[in-house]
């Protein structure tokens, strides 16, 4: 049975959120169609921790063999488990909504926790090589405006960033689902939600076919 990792970062009832709808929308589809294990993450619930002076120090001393405090070892601890639920996963679907061009800060805190040295890329005489090739990620995106197309598609740096980032790691198997302009033209928000279902539908059913 392959696992889902579902990362919402939006601190909205799903009601309320035209990402959350499109979101469920698209777990719904795809677990009519594929036997999956799906797995939830609300960063909003979750202790994540962030990379401070704490956490910093920790890896120091856990590089020289140094003894940790026990608030660096619980939180490394922490870390640890939010990197190895990622890896165990064979696809993660993140629902973000764009916030000032990018993401909520916890998702870039979340990310964090996932980028690491060893475990899910390493160092090599070419550069940096990603360890997790053969997952998907598929990124279910909600902005207010339009920035698909027209002067502001170069503005789109939540999506660029996390399609850049997940490829560091390897993962190369990536998809954008966007609903857009519903802040932009609020009349028409359900018709573009509705439209957003549609292509959410098609993805999931893909992914679904490929997973047989």
């Amino acid at each position: 049975m392959k696992k889902v990792l579902v990362i919402n970062s939006n601190p909205k009832p799903t009601e309320l959120s035209f990402g959350l709808r499109l979101g469920e929308h698209y777990l719904a589809a795809l677990q009519a169609e594929a036997n999956v294990q799906v797995e939830r993450v609300n960063l909003y619930e979750e202790n994540i921790p962030l990379i401070d002076g704490t956490v910093l120090d920790a890896w120091g001393k856990a590089g020289a063999g140094e003894a940790l405090s026990a608030e660096q070892t619980n939180t490394l601890g922490r870390m640890n488990e939010i990197l190895e639920q990622f890896i165990a996963a064979d696809v993660v679907v993140f629902i973000t909504p764009m916030w000032n061009l990018s993401y909520p800060p916890l998702l870039k805190a979340y990310i964090d926790n996932v980028i690491i040295a060893g475990r899910t890329f390493k160092y090599t005489a070419e550069g940096p090589q990603g360890l997790l090739g053969g997952k998907k990620v598929v990124h279910i995106e909600a902005r207010g405006g339009v920035y698909s197309e027209g002067p502001t598609t170069g503005l789109r740096f939540a999506d660029t960033y996390l399609q850049a980032i997940m490829g560091f790691i390897g993962i190369s198997d990536y998809e954008n689902i966007v609903v857009e302009g519903m802040a932009a033209t609020p009349d028409r928000a359900e018709e573009i939600l509705a439209s957003a279902k549609q292509r959410a539908e098609q993805s999931a059913k893909s992914l679904a076919v490929s997973m047989k």
